[in-house]
């Protein structure tokens, strides 16, 4: 049975306490590997080990501390098979997406934030004959990163990538559901050489390590990307103790569908954001609005299209939908199903476990389910269910596509689907989130501001709004 192990300070070593919980593969429902249950000993050493580090890292200039992260991309990119297929088996998402999604965006990451660190510029404000003044943007120090299980790799660069960029030295907690591609990446930091402990990574629960790392007080800022309700609890940790935070936080995203859009590319589009990842993004859209004159329409395309899913072993190169991440995130997705039928809702299709045969046959997998008939108010369409779970309902007018979309207490994203320019830039500004897409899905740039409204989060990630996030910004003022 494979041990997991923490890095700390440059090298992989056991917990201080030696106590481990299971990893299970979520295709088959078994344990395979071990995972350390870190506690407040564990973020001792790191800390120490951030501390030694900080000062050197920090001073190192911009361009040596690129090229170090400029080598650990290229490291991931030389690991990308075996990184993908690690993530298959622990998350169980399919191979074929871990490859082309978290693989690839892991790398990018790390590579796009090791170029920004080259480039991040600071303002001066001239005072004309009187002085000039300019800003400093100096690392925060030691920082900490949360991040989730479904996309273990891929939001865990997202992360620490502008930490390290900007000079901060960072402890790290990856999901427990999700570990391996955490252990793997510290392997290659090792492999690249990586200053010892310029980043740790410390694997546990939420209570036993994320917690303490919130409270403890050499820890100056907090990223944290997960639930809304563990987000809430951070945030009122941290807000005391006057430790910056960024929150990424749930969604219940609206997809808004228009008579006038381009029907089949949009049917296809519509599907893939429902159901990439088995639902398990922030970003899916679970709650789609169509258009009375093509709802019926759309209904038959959109369900024809979700039923010819391949579903199947995450290890199969053909399979186009995986496993949900554990067997109790299953159990609270199929309990969702069943809260839909009893607030009334009809399922158009899916709405069960499914048995994959030979090895797969215990493991973790829902049909990807389509509900029609329930009001903007149930619960079904107020609650983020993070799983292969969408609802169909009509609209009639363009304001009460505004209203259901803004109906919830969540305002991560929203897509708009419609050839009518004018009412597209019209919408994207009456809707109440952090991200509009236009007859797109998950189009990403990674200069942009990334975040969301409401119970979505607060701040933002992404670009300098992730590299101003690192640093603290101290003027100096010159008179001539």
């Amino acid at each position: 049975m494979q041990k997991i192990k923490n890095y700390i300070n440059g090298q992989l070593i056991a917990p201080v306490a030696g106590e481990y919980l299971d990893n299970y593969e979520a295709a088959t429902g078994k344990v395979y590997s071990l995972i350390p249950q870190s506690n407040g000993a564990d973020l001792e050493l790191a800390v120490s080990a951030a501390e030694a580090a900080q000062k050197n890292w920090a001073e190192m200039p911009a361009e040596e501390r690129s090229n170090l992260l400029l080598k650990l991309a290229e490291a991931i990119d030389a690991a990308s098979d075996e990184l993908a297929r690690a993530e298959a088996i622990d998350n169980g998402k399919p191979i074929a997406f871990a490859r082309a999604v978290d693989s690839y965006r892991s790398a990018a990451n790390i590579r796009f934030f090791a170029n920004a660190a080259t480039q991040f510029a600071s303002e001066s404000h001239s005072m004309g004959a009187v002085g000039v003044n300019y800003t400093l943007r100096e690392p925060i120090g030691i920082v900490g990163c949360i991040s989730p299980w479904n996309l273990p790799l891929y939001l865990f660069t997202w992360k620490i990538a502008p930490a390290l960029a900007t000079g901060n030295c960072v402890i790290a907690k990856p999901s427990e559901i999700t570990p391996m591609t955490a252990y793997i990446f510290s392997k290659l930091c090792i492999e690249v050489g990586l200053p010892q402990g310029v980043l740790n990574i410390l694997h546990g629960t939420g209570p036993s390590i994320g917690g303490p790392m919130v409270e403890h007080p050499k820890i100056k800022a907090i990223s944290f990307t997960g639930g809304s309700a563990t987000g809430k609890h951070i945030a009122s940790v941290a807000a005391p103790l006057l430790k910056k935070t960024s929150l990424e936080l749930g969604g219940k995203n609206p997809t808004l569908v228009f008579a006038d859009c381009d029907f089949d590319s949009t049917v296809s589009e519509v599907a893939r954001a429902a159901f990439s990842n088995q639902g398990q993004i922030c970003l899916c859209g679970s709650r789609i609005y169509v258009e009375r004159p093509i709802y019926e329409k759309f209904k038959q395309a959109f369900v024809d299209k979700i039923q010819k899913l391949q579903i199947g072993d995450p290890l199969d190169e053909t399979t186009q939908h995986g496993a949900l991440v554990s067997k109790s995130h299953m159990e609270k997705v199929l309990s969702y199903i069943q809260l839909a039928q009893d607030e009334g809702g009809k399922i158009l299709c899916g709405g069960n476990k499914v048995s994959v045969a030979g090895r797969c046959e215990a493991g973790y997998f829902v049909a990807p389910t389509v509900i029609e008939g329930l009001p903007l108010n149930c619960r079904t369409n107020q609650e983020e269910i993070f799983g292969p779970v969408c609802t169909l309902q009509p609209f009639d007018t363009d304001e009460q596509a505004i209203e259901l979309a803004n109906g919830t207490e969540y305002g991560l994203a929203t897509s708009v689907w419609s050839n009518n320019i004018k009412r597209c830039h019209r919408l994207s500004r009456e809707l109440d989130f952090g991200i509009v897409w236009l007859n797109t899905w998950l189009l990403r740039d990674l200069r942009t501001p990334f975040g969301g409204v409401k119970s979505s989060g607060m701040g933002r990630e992404g670009g300098h709004e992730a590299m101003r996030f690192f640093t603290e910004p101290k003027n100096v003022c010159v008179k001539y």
